[in-house]
């Protein structure tokens, strides 16, 4: 009977010896997958850090973009498995939280691709333009630029190569980080449309302008002046002299028919010299009483609104004025031009400004 009871009390210390290790195990086990899915997992000291992950990101290459940022990254390749993230890789920017766990890392590099602001103004051309872009978003400028030039779109939709600068308007945009070429022009194609409404357009009909034409006198205007004060009475002078058939006499317009003849984007022309006003280009409006064949430079939105809202006045002439620096002053005759405009030559010539 001895032998039955010890056989019994061996057996039970055997299972529970058993047990143990089983709860051993299975609580080392367990602070094991809680370690590996809500333990923070993050290796970075500022509050946050911006992950930039390129279109066809293998996980490989992804797990040496994020490696830098992580404590562990083996638990995060086993979480990043089992969610099935390892196979579906998305492009995109994504901001990632001090302390985050692997669980949550897997699922906003998953579903929070986290949109930038993307800003541009003043871009003289196409490939200024592409440049700027380029600076923001993933798409690079030689596809940007492609994208702008293609002859089947800008044709498509009543655009030149010469204006299609014109559908670029000038503002802050939210974008994905990760927006291709194509898509970008897209997006500027709508925003085009939604910027030139039925009540921009019934302006830009009132006064004889199609919205292209509103954009080549406005981009004159920008170039003319930064004060935005001034710009409707500019916008004023311009529509006075191309509503009586006089040449607009710019000499922005000049000084981008030099840059663009002499391919020479980068010099900086401070004087309008008498024999450039002899070079034959369509932008040359001393020499040509037509408007150039598209802008001179991407105009802000409230040179384009001072165009549409021209003040109405009988100037036909500006020049800079000396005693108030960044303004003009208007005249309605000749006469009166060019006493200022002798001023303002005196006034250059004693600075040393040749070119």
């Amino acid at each position: 009977m001895n032998y039955y009871i010890n056989l019994y009390m061996y057996i039970k210390r055997i299972l529970l010896f058993i047990a143990l290790i089983g709860l051993v195990a299975g609580g080392l086990f367990a602070y094991y997958v809680y370690q590996a899915v809500f333990s923070p997992n993050t290796n970075f000291e500022t509050e946050t850090a911006t992950v930039y992950v390129p279109s066809g990101t293998t996980y490989s290459e992804l797990r040496k973009i994020v490696h830098p940022l992580l404590k562990n990254t083996s638990t995060f390749d086993k979480i990043a498995s089992k969610k099935g993230y390892a196979n579906k890789v998305k492009a995109g920017r994504y901001i990632i939280k001090k302390g985050l766990n692997n669980n949550e890392l897997v699922d906003l590099l998953r579903s929070k691709n986290t949109p930038i602001q993307l800003s541009f103004n003043n871009q003289e051309r196409l490939e200024n333009l592409a440049g700027r872009i380029a600076q923001q978003i993933e798409a690079d400028s030689l596809s940007l630029l492609k994208a702008f030039k293609d002859k089947d779109f800008i044709n498509e939709h009543g655009f030149t190569i010469d204006n299609a600068l014109s559908m670029y308007i000038p503002n802050k945009y939210e974008f994905f980080w990760n927006t291709s070429a194509e898509q970008f022009r897209s997006r500027m194609l709508t925003e085009y449309n939604r910027f030139w409404n039925d009540k921009r357009k019934e302006k830009a009909k009132k006064i004889g302008l199609t919205p292209v034409e509103v954009t080549i006198i406005a981009s004159i205007v920008q170039k003319e002046t930064a004060k935005i004060d001034e710009r409707p009475r500019v916008a004023g002078v311009y529509m006075n002299r191309y509503n009586n058939g006089w040449k607009l006499d710019a000499d922005p317009t000049v000084i981008y028919a030099l840059k663009k003849h002499r391919n020479n984007w980068d010099v900086v022309i401070k004087r309008v010299l008498y024999k450039d006003l002899e070079l034959d280009s369509p932008y040359n409006t001393y020499k040509y009483s037509k408007l150039p064949p598209g802008p001179i430079t991407m105009p802000d939105i409230s040179a384009i609104d001072a165009v549409l809202n021209y003040e109405k006045h009988e100037y036909y002439f500006f020049v800079a004025n000396v005693e108030n620096f960044g303004y003009h002053k208007f005249a309605k005759t000749i006469a009166q031009h060019n006493k200022n405009k002798k001023q303002y030559v005196n006034w250059i010539n004693k600075q040393g400004i040749n070119r």
